[in-house]
């Protein structure tokens, strides 16, 4: 594995364990020339899942940019990362197991704000602002009370 700092192709795996229900494996690895650590995860290659954007454009599912919206939106909030790794992993587990090769871009959305609600509301409001496209404070304030409801929904249920 070529160490990404440096781009020596000398490394050494330090730890590696199961992740992802077993799907996966991380390597915590550090570079023999310049000693610096990085992860990285190997996984089995999968069935391609399109994303079917809001323009009919097709592109496959890169987890990797489910992470960046989510760590935007959770940004300087009280979330760990391995909440938001976990978040994701379910995501892509939910939406591969309903083995369909396409899904709409809808459908991530919805699945990455459900998650995002029971995690920490301001940064679902704040991924709802970008992925809700809100033009007046008005469409704001309808989805904050949307949220408010939910959210008594949520405590009278527990």
């Amino acid at each position: 594995m070529r160490c990404p700092f440096c781009g020596n192709e000398d490394t050494k795996v330090l730890d590696s364990r199961q992740v992802e229900e077993g799907s996966a494996i991380r390597r915590r690895r550090e570079c023999e020339d310049c000693s610096r650590r990085f992860t990285t995860y190997e996984r089995y290659e999968d069935v391609p899942l399109i994303v079917v954007k809001k323009d009919g454009r097709r592109e496959e599912f890169a987890r990797a940019k489910l992470m960046a919206g989510m760590l935007k939106a959770c940004e300087k909030r009280p979330v760990a990362v391995e909440q938001i790794e976990q978040a994701a992993y379910d995501i892509d587990k939910a939406l591969r197991n309903s083995h369909e090769r396409e899904v709409s871009s809808e459908e991530v959305g919805e699945a990455v704000m459900e998650r995002l609600f029971n995690l920490d509301e301001v940064a679902y409001i704040r991924f709802a602002s970008v992925y809700r496209q809100f033009t007046d404070v008005q469409r704001f304030m309808q989805e904050l009370n949307e949220l408010m409801e939910k959210k008594g929904r949520h405590s009278a249920a527990n």
